[in-house]
């Protein structure tokens, strides 16, 4: 998923730079305390400030802090300018209290998927690889979350709020996808399939089941 490499970028880079600062941090509380023991008997200095040092590591978490920020936005603008390249498939995902119903728009006919997340009856999120996909979610009544822990991706879904993104999946298969937002008495209940198919098969699912009774979990 294009949001996973994305992820994986961001994530590679913020957590070396945490380490580098935690092991700077480690180091200068090292000497610190080899300093004040190799100099116990030493007078404490009478300065009240240390301005150029202040002023320096001031700067220096300013400079920092302003990277972070200039470099996620510029990843997330990245992101969402790559998925949304090309012709996008359109589902439209409502979250509501305790499952999902999956309409495809653009089917010849009417296409719903939905259950009701009962005793293993989860809907099916049917979606090709290697094309733009282009989510409208909403809910009616509470806020949910629509969170695939193995694409590492969520989004949060307002209430009579359509939320709108774009995403590509790179690679067939099928994860589990949950509400990452608790919503009530049977948010742990509330979970879907995603099933990633070449465009040919995603192509031809759809003729098949366009116009099929809505409900259950077509794949």
């Amino acid at each position: 998923m294009t949001t996973r490499q994305f992820f994986g970028t961001v994530f590679a880079l913020e957590s070396a730079l945490a380490a580098f600062v935690f092991a700077v941090v480690a180091v200068l509380v090292f000497l610190a305390v080899v300093r004040r023991r190799a100099g116990a008997r030493r007078r404490p200095s009478r300065r009240l400030e240390h301005t150029r040092p202040e002023a320096f590591y001031v700067a220096v978490l300013v400079a920092v802090a302003a990277f972070l920020v200039a470099y996620t936005a510029r990843q997330n603008h990245d992101e969402h300018h790559a998925a949304a390249h090309g012709d996008p498939v359109e589902v439209t995902v409502t979250a509501f209290q305790w499952c999902w119903r999956f309409d495809y728009p653009q089917a010849r006919k009417p296409l719903r998927v939905s259950a009701d997340c009962r005793a293993g009856r989860q809907p099916t999120l049917v979606v090709p690889t290697g094309r733009p996909i282009r989510f409208k979610m909403a809910s009616p009544d509470v806020i949910h979350s629509l969170w695939v822990p193995d694409l590492r991706y969520k989004r949060d879904i307002f209430p009579h709020h359509v939320n709108t993104v774009t995403l590509t999946v790179d690679r067939e298969g099928r994860w589990i996808g949950r509400c990452g937002e608790f919503c009530g008495d049977r948010h742990h209940t509330m979970d879907f399939w995603l099933k990633a198919v070449s465009p040919a098969a995603y192509d031809k699912w759809l003729a098949q089941h366009a116009g099929a009774p809505a409900g259950g979990t077509p794949a």
